[in-house]
């Protein structure tokens, strides 16, 4: 693939990530950026990542074989109206936000439809920044593409070569049902954590009785509540059709469960959780996601004094780091009250192994 210059507007963990991957594959390709935030341009200049060492004018953009709009989804949509008039023939303008129904539109109304192509990849950290972004975070992440009704194959084909250059795996999606698809397996689930977790802290005490023992069942289930309120805000604005729609389908299978419920319809309740088991248990777990996995196990504790020591000094002596510690004040399961995390995957399968070594009764999460 034949690659001269590539823009970035906007150049924050998405942006950075693929300008790293890109400028890794292609250490001649000049990348040059405009950030909201002068000390991103400057930290991209000290990185070698960028050419521009202060912000670029919209005419810079001119002669680049790809733009890619990094920033809020509305924000791209204001710097698409500057764009025009700036982009040379062949150029493929495209995105990376998690909501399409909105930009495609505006696309249409620019005239813009034959050289812009949208994308999704669905990869991420619970961090923000071009300081954290890095090469590999798209590695293995599925990348949607949403064609325009004006796309050319080959322009679709040159997109699709660039995304499998970055690591990840591309799917071409048309954008109304891209933004079914997040709603129902995005959207929706952080609705649901954010609502479960206010419907607990409405129903707790002045002692906090709920948030004192609540259990890991509950604390794996809202993890996703913790993702950035402002960013879902604009989620919810933008997605807000399909949102919706899907909010009405599980009101109704919620109704559904609670009657099933109400009358003591046990082989209707078994079969629907074994299904949604089965169902569950067929998806492959992607690490790479908005959220960082979390490397934890569950062990019996003796009540001895120095327990918690003896298990640390095994530990330590394999060089494994414990990243947190805590004992556990309920049994959600009576197997275990202590609760480790290590710092990757690699350190929780070391330390598993080390501790049974040693006796202990281990339970991973």
């Amino acid at each position: 693939m034949s690659l001269h210059k590539i823009g970035f507007i906007g150049l924050g963990l998405i942006g950075g990530s693929i300008a790293k991957r890109l400028k890794k594959l292609y250490p001649e390709l000049r990348i040059i950026a405009i950030a909201n935030n002068p000390s991103t341009i400057s930290l991209a200049w000290k990185q070698q990542l960028i050419s521009n060492s202060t912000c670029c004018s919209m005419e810079d953009f001119y002669d680049c074989d790809y733009i890619f709009l990094c920033a809020p989804v509305q924000k791209n949509i204001e710097y698409l109206q500057a764009l025009q008039g700036n982009i040379k023939e062949g150029c493929i303008i495209t995105d990376v936000g998690s909501v399409k129904t909105d930009i495609h539109r505006k696309v249409t109304a620019l005239g813009l439809d034959s050289q812009f192509i949208g994308g999704h990849p669905m990869a991420g950290s619970e961090m923000t920044g071009l300081a954290h972004a890095r090469e590999h975070l798209l590695e293995n992440a599925y990348y949607i593409i949403t064609p325009t009704a004006q796309s050319s194959p080959e322009d679709v084909e040159r997109l699709k070569n660039l995304v499998k250059g970055l690591g990840a795996i591309p799917m071409i999606l048309d954008y109304p049902y891209h933004d079914f698809a997040t709603a129902a397996i995005s959207h929706l689930p952080h609705i649901i954590a954010f609502s479960l977790v206010n419907l607990i802290r409405h129903c707790d005490d002045s002692k906090e009785l709920l948030k004192t023992i609540a259990a890991g069942g509950f604390k794996d289930l809202t993890r996703i509540a913790s993702s950035s309120p402002v960013m879902w805000e604009n989620i919810c604005r933008s997605n807000r059709d399909q949102l919706v729609r899907l909010l009405d389908l599980y009101i109704d299978e919620l109704h559904n469960m609670r009657n099933n419920i109400l009358e003591s319809r046990g082989e209707t309740l078994l079969a629907d959780f074994q299904a949604a088991k089965n169902y569950r248990d067929s998806i492959q777990i992607n690490r790479s996601s908005s959220i960082q996995p979390i490397y934890e196990l569950y062990l019996d504790l003796l009540d001895e004094a120095g327990g918690i020591a003896t298990i640390a000094t095994i530990l330590a002596n394999q060089k494994i780091s414990i990243k947190n510690i805590g004992i556990i004040h309920n049994r959600e399961f009576e197997e275990g009250v202590l609760r480790l995390e290590l710092y990757d995957e690699s350190s929780l399968v070391s330390a598993t192994q080390q501790l049974k070594d040693n006796g202990y009764t281990l339970y991973p999460r």
